[in-house]
């Protein structure tokens, strides 16, 4: 499937529809039977708990899922379709300008056919060819093609950058707004954005919600970004709904954005515990029904010598009544137990200490500079006080986060931390071993501790995934990781780059209540504008090199 600097197709502007979808890997099914139609001009948001298929459903959209998963159903999707994944799909080789002409070459071509197409017209075969390549250049304006690269990488900030430096050398923000460009550019009909505003500043996201509030054809998108959720999705499916679905039939679909369907989402939750627990009071009633005796039909009261006959016989129709109560009651208990819902799975609530108390100064930053890459004058840190750093790409948070953990070293100036304990969590931590479990990964990272805290207490990562490889959970799920290693040395000092990212939404919001009382000192890198929207500690805004 195409990439974002692949080659348009003319396409008309038809809807994604995706019926009964089963993705199945060999040790796990990721998707069950989800059915879903996008029309032109809806955005959909794919929402639901780290690890519930979001990435695969967009991955299998765009037939972009490894050789190993089993795919079942049907997906019928526009011929222009393009995604953009949780990395830029360009080589580290290539230059800026490189990525760009080859976006332009194709839509120059459409151009150069349209104009070259017009000296065979009046004949059939002339005819049909200008009108195909009249119809592609149309569809995506080629003509304007070249104005609106330039306009894009303008608003996204690519103008100020040398052209000709390589992809690799570009930071994870520039690398996200140069493929945004190439999307600008071709403005495909079928668009599928796998966490699009992860690494972008607070302009660049902008940008992009602009563009796609503009853009006519299906948009499909996954995202932790709550603002962008409610600015952009006209649409939600829950992949993660529950049992009853978010309508109480078991449809996943919701109109609005995330502010509305938070609380349709606790109801949803709600009107599942209680259907439950009423099947449960029902199933349990017939089960007894189905042990009556004749007790409750007559009393056993012993005959007369004149009465026995007449005895016998109302011994009889007692018997009979039983018999028919228990046969109807069976039935109805089948019936019951076929059709009850499933019990509710106990939600994975985040119940991790963040940091442990401290006391005095933990650090101290003085006339910091890392060359090429980050400036920071002043910097003092106290026991309890919490730090947001905001700033635009490039402007080197997580650079400063990196010399505070003393994973970087500075080019000048002083950094002084007293804390006892330091740990980070940095945007994508690493896997050693992507075979080794999650547990078993979990375990190295905290053997050197004297009492560690379980996993499964912290209330990251549910039991069953424990036994997963590191290498085939989400993202979502590493981060969950790698953070549940980090606070379980208990540092007096975390330090957290864009801690929210790739996270659950309902995860984003307990890790932000957990940081308004955590008792230790924190540094936090963020563009997550629901977060700092609510953020009421002190901040330090860095500006670039």
């Amino acid at each position: 499937m195409p990439s974002p600097s692949s080659a348009p197709t003319a396409g008309s502007r038809a809807p994604l529809t995706v019926t009964g979808l089963s993705v199945t890997y060999p040790d796990r099914t990721v998707l069950a039977g989800v059915d879903l139609v996008a029309q032109p001009g809806r955005r959909i948001g794919l929402v639901g708990e780290n690890g519930v298929g979001k990435s695969t459903l967009l991955r299998a959209v765009a037939g972009r899922l490894p050789s190993r998963a089993r795919v079942s159903g049907s997906i019928v999707a526009p011929d222009d379709l393009v995604l953009l994944g949780q990395e830029a799909p360009f080589p580290d080789r290539a230059s800026i300008a490189d990525v760009l002409a080859r976006t332009l070459a194709p839509l120059r071509d459409a151009v150069a056919d349209v104009e070259r197409l017009a000296a065979a017209l009046g004949t059939p075969d002339g005819d049909a060819a200008y009108a195909g390549a009249l119809e592609l250049a149309v569809a995506h304006d080629a003509w304007d093609a070249d104005r609106r690269a330039e306009v894009a990488a303008a608003r996204l900030g690519l103008d100020g950058i040398d052209p000709s430096r390589r992809v690799g050398t570009l930071s994870g923000g520039q690398r996200t707004r140069l493929a945004l460009a190439t999307i600008m550019t071709t403005r495909p009909t079928c668009l599928l954005l796998d966490e699009p505003t992860n690494h972008l500043d607070d302009d660049a996201i902008d940008v992009l919600t602009g563009f796609l509030r503009e853009l006519p054809g299906v948009v499909l998108l996954a995202s932790h970004d709550r603002v962008l959720l409610d600015d952009v999705c006209t649409d939600l499916v829950d992949l993660d709904a529950g049992e009853l679905g978010t309508d109480g039939q078991g449809g996943r679909r919701f109109g609005g954005g995330w502010s509305d369907y938070e609380a349709a989402r606790a109801d949803a939750r709600r009107r599942w515990e209680e259907t439950y627990l009423a099947q449960q009071e029902e199933i349990g009633r017939l089960r007894d029904a189905t042990r009556i005796g004749t007790g409750s039909i007559a009393h056993d009261r012993g005959p007369t010598d004149g009465d026995k006959f007449i005895y016998a016989f109302k011994g009889s129709r007692v018997d009979q009544a039983l018999a028919r109560r228990k046969k109807d009651a069976q039935r109805r208990l089948e019936v019951a137990e076929r059709e009850q819902v499933r019990k509710p799975p106990a939600p994975l609530v985040f119940r991790g200490d963040l940091t442990a108390p401290a006391s005095g100064r933990l650090l101290q930053v003085r006339d910091l500079e890392v060359a090429g890459r980050a400036r920071l004058a002043r910097l003092d840190l106290g026991a309890g006080e919490h730090l947001l750093l905001t700033g635009p790409n490039g402007s080197g948070k997580s650079t400063v986060l990196g010399v505070l953990s003393g994973r970087l070293t500075a080019t000048r100036g002083s950094v002084e931390v007293s804390a006892r304990t330091v740990r980070e969590l940095t945007q994508d931590p690493e896997v050693s071993d992507p075979s080794r479990s999650a547990l078993s990964s979990y375990d190295a990272g905290v053997a050197h501790l004297a009492d560690p805290p379980r996993l499964r207490d912290l209330g990251l990562l549910y039991p069953r995934d424990h036994r997963t490889p590191v290498g085939s959970l989400s993202v979502g799920q590493r981060r969950r990781l790698g953070l549940a290693i980090a606070i379980a040395a208990s540092p007096d000092l975390l330090l957290l780059d864009e801690p929210t990212n790739h996270l659950s939404l309902a995860l984003a919001g307990e890790l932000e209540e957990a940081l308004a009382t955590a008792p230790g000192g924190v540094v936090l890198a963020s563009h997550d504008r629901w977060l700092r929207r609510r953020w009421e500690g002190p901040g330090l805004a860095l500006t670039p090199w």
